[in-house]
């Protein structure tokens, strides 16, 4: 175990623990969409029984995550998140033998509900384990987060196309080594959280601008509808990307699963650059860069052959998968001191936004067609915009 060191430092091996925790995580989540493909076929789902699947797992992991991270402000609770994983593991086994729409609805819904108790704790974590370097931390963070999401496709290729859905038995390994690791980072995390409590008090930085509580107010609306326009957008990449590519280029599922991963793949590194930039610029230009600068290149999308297409996608994924971290850091500099509330809220309504907006989707491709919902949903990052009213945060020294 760790020492009981200062929490004033960062502390890479606990970083790099929930890290790899996150990238086992949402590679379980990774699955569902990557499986689209073939259950759509193997049991004959329209596209809007696919947007209810995502949304059945999106809504259930939103709801409860504000609730959760609401409460562990008041107690934390370091042990929850190796049992969040009991869940996820459940949910895999379920969905490896889902014969019907009902009971993939239910296995969805129990990786929805390890989900809602995981990210909370582990955002807090992130921050304990940071030593000042926020950015960078919520960078380390969220690049196991988005490796694990860019992974699954890639094993759904390699595993579940050949060997059938039964195959998903095999993802049942990293339920087993995630709740390992998140045991060894509850026990650290019980250790130090009145340590850390008591150095945030003390010692800690703080965010300090004099807002008035409505600009506050205001300042996260205007977040939580960027995230809305970010997430909207790559629902419609995350889950129709495979289809998209297989009606206009006429692909095999197997080759548009590597396409995808490849475009995940590109999200991980934007994440990871994403947060140290943050710390040196300024969280507000990341997150106006990352949202409207993406927009040339989803307008340019649909209208372009394989290999810009896939280039373009790559792009976009490296440019808007820098915005969440700030987006999170910038949240939790308005309101300090409310980790778990900010991360239950922000992760809760990205998951709502992205559930509903795959169902929405899902209903728009039936009755349109898939290449409609990506010309439509070109045009969404136009509003980063309105990152032009958020207020400009400046560091002080503590009182």
């Amino acid at each position: 175990m760790f020492s009981l060191k200062s929490t004033q430092k960062t502390i890479y091996p606990i970083l790099f623990m929930i890290c790899f925790s996150h990238l086992l995580n949402d590679l379980m989540q990774a699955v569902i969409p990557a499986v689209y493909p073939i259950i759509k076929e193997k049991y004959n789902f329209s596209f809007t029984q696919i947007g209810i699947i995502t949304f059945t797992y999106q809504i259930t992991a939103s709801l409860l995550q504000p609730l959760v991270g609401l409460y562990t402000d008041r107690k934390p609770q370091p042990f929850s998140l190796p049992f969040a994983m009991v869940f996820t593991l459940a949910g895999i086994v379920v969905l490896a033998f889902a014969h019907s729409f009902v009971f993939f609805l239910g296995a969805v819904a129990l990786i929805g509900l390890g989900s809602s108790i995981f990210h909370p704790e582990s955002s807090r974590v992130t921050y304990m384990a940071s030593g000042g370097r926020k950015g960078l931390a919520q960078s380390i963070f969220q690049l196991g987060g988005h490796a694990g999401t860019s992974i699954g496709p890639l094993l759904a290729a390699l595993i579940i196309i050949p060997f059938g859905q039964v195959a998903l038995l095999y993802f049942c390994f990293a339920a087993f080594a995630g709740m390992f690791l998140l045991f060894r980072v509850a026990r650290w995390y019980d250790q130090h959280v009145k340590l850390r409590q008591k150095e945030t008090k003390e010692d800690a930085p703080v965010y300090a601008g004099g807002f008035a509580r409505s600009r506050i107010i205001l300042s996260i609306t205007i977040l939580l509808i960027l995230v809305f326009s970010k997430y909207i957008y790559m629902a419609s990449m995350t889950n129709y990307f495979t289809f998209y590519l297989i009606a206009k280029f006429n692909l095999s599922i197997q080759s548009s699963q590597y396409y995808l991963f490849a475009f995940l793949a590109s999200i991980a590194i934007g994440t990871l650059l994403g947060g140290p930039i943050g710390d040196l610029i300024g969280r507000k230009y990341v997150i106006w860069f990352s949202i409207l600068g993406v927009a040339p290149f989803t307008l340019l999308l649909p209208h372009m052959n394989l290999a810009w297409t896939i280039i373009l996608a790559m792009l976009i994924g490296l440019i808007i998968s820098s915005a969440f971290a700030a987006i999170m850091l910038y949240a939790t500099d308005l309101i300090p001191g409310k980790i778990g509330t900010i991360s239950g809220l922000f992760y809760g309504f990205m998951f709502g936004v992205a559930g509903i907006g795959s169902a929405a989707l899902g209903w728009l491709a039936d009755k349109t067609s898939i290449e409609y919902i990506f010309s439509i949903c070109a045009y969404l990052p136009l509003v980063g915009i309105i990152a032009i009213f958020l207020p400009s945060l400046k560091r002080v020294a503590p009182v």
